[in-house]
């Protein structure tokens, strides 16, 4: 991705990287796993992966950090999603656009339509957490192969 970026794009590269979990986002994995908040899988993610930024692919994908998590769930408890809009999500992670990822206790993946968390809209985009890695992982590599922004 980052060979000739910036003639292709006109600007130059961001930030873009998988960083490995350390020892502080392990400890917020394990918080939220103890507070029965997210999926399971989303536990195992956050206690090997830190946080993942890609913004330069597309608008910008980015999942956070297991604290900064915990801290948005702490701060202002969980987001309203699913069907029936009872389930309580915990917000992942954004695109560079201002679109949230909320993960819903049963582990689906949900995209807002709006940049506002306030009375969200949501599209379900992956029905759990591995299906949503392997659509940025899609995302990135359509990116790379010809620059079109991917299909998150």
């Amino acid at each position: 991705m980052t060979d000739e970026f910036e003639r292709r794009h006109g600007f130059p590269l961001g930030a873009n990287r998988v960083r490995l979990a350390d020892r502080a986002d392990q400890a917020a994995a394990r918080t939220l796993a103890q507070a029965g908040i997210g999926p399971g899988d989303l536990v195992t993610f956050y206690d090997n992966i830190g946080d993942v930024t890609w913004a330069d692919v597309g608008n910008g994908y980015f999942v956070d950090p297991a604290g900064d998590v915990l801290l948005r769930f702490k701060q202002y408890g969980a987001v309203d999603v699913g069907a029936d809009k009872k389930a309580g999500g915990l917000v992942i992670g954004s695109n560079g656009g201002g679109l949230s990822y909320v993960a819903s206790p049963g582990g689906v993946i949900y995209r807002t339509r709006t940049a506002s968390l306030d009375e969200p809209e949501f599209d379900q985009v992956a029905d759990d957490l591995r299906h949503f890695l392997e659509l940025l992982e899609r995302s990135l590599k359509r990116f790379v192969a010809n620059g079109e922004p991917g299909c998150l």
